[in-house]
């Protein structure tokens, strides 16, 4: 996950509002789920006038159910990496919104704020110190990070990057002085980039990461929108070039920033680790 300017301290649980009060008084053996308010890095404001989640900056989240475990243990549902959206699909309150076309930075502080109250906040897993490489078992505290907003459309930026009044941005390139149009990334183009990438390693081609993700994001270069033109162009395109757009991306997208100090128990060096998603994430250790 990137860094980015403009972060806000998340609330507890990560990165959640207050919980919204439930029934959680057993009448016999009836139990009502309580629920509670995650609070979006991008505060509604990069989705387009129609979608459900323009300019709301908070979303209701169920808390996890041992129902809902089973959606983590489905063997189908795991081959396919269909799990995780299948979580949070069931966990969304609000039906009308489709978690494929959440942000990504959304996508993220949902999937912690799932964790957290369905697990707790304490999360320890094998990190790797970048100093010396040594492992060690590290706990992070998943309450305690923090929401970067990136660049908000009513805020004018240093960053070289302009918002457009549809939620997209702008930035002129380096080298060739080109003006390119990009949006955000979303759950469903990271969807299809790792289904694109493993069918690639699967037939042994080069993988195209960097590029398949341009062609993705990036709307216009100089007002021309045709597809072919684009492509084109960003297969072509300088490599300064193509490493401004994907900073600028950088810059611009809000998200949840997921790296905390860690001390390393052999070289005494401390190192910001971000947190890794690994199985352990929604299935802990007991």
């Amino acid at each position: 996950m990137s860094r980015n300017t403009g972060r806000t301290k998340a609330t507890s649980p990560a990165p959640a509002q207050a919980v919204k009060p439930a029934a959680t008084q057993s009448v016999g053996l009836s139990y009502v789920t309580p629920t509670e308010f995650v609070e979006l890095p991008s505060r509604g404001q990069f989705y387009s006038t129609d979608h459900p989640l323009h300019n709301q900056e908070t979303i209701e989240l169920r808390y996890m159910t041992a129902k809902d475990e089973d959606i983590l243990t489905s063997q189908a549902l795991l081959k396919n990496g269909l799990a995780i959206d299948r979580l949070i699909s069931n966990l969304i309150v609000d039906k009308n919104v489709n978690p494929d076309d959440l942000l990504i930075g959304d996508k993220n502080a949902l999937l912690v704020a799932a964790r957290v109250s369905g697990y707790g906040a304490d999360y320890t897993v094998q990190v790797s110190c970048p100093a010396c490489s040594t492992s060690q078992a590290h706990t992070f505290d998943l309450t305690a990070f923090e929401n970067s907003e990136g660049i908000k459309p009513d805020e004018n930026s240093n960053s070289g990057v302009a918002v457009t009044d549809n939620g997209t941005f702008t930035a002129v390139l380096p080298r060739t002085g080109y003006t390119a149009e990009f949006r955000l990334y979303t759950a469903q183009d990271e969807k299809n980039n790792i289904q694109s990438s493993a069918k690639k390693i699967k037939h042994n081609l080069a993988e195209s990461v960097s590029t398949d993700l341009l062609k993705v994001i990036v709307v216009s270069v100089n007002g021309i929108a045709d597809r072919a033109e684009i492509n084109n162009f960003i297969e072509n395109m300088p490599a300064q070039d193509a490493r401004h757009i994907r900073a600028c991306v950088q810059v611009v997208t809000p998200n949840v920033d997921m790296k905390q100090s860690c001390e390393c128990s052999s070289c005494g060096v401390t190192s910001d680790i971000e947190v890794p998603f690994t199985s352990e994430f929604f299935w802990p250790k007991q």
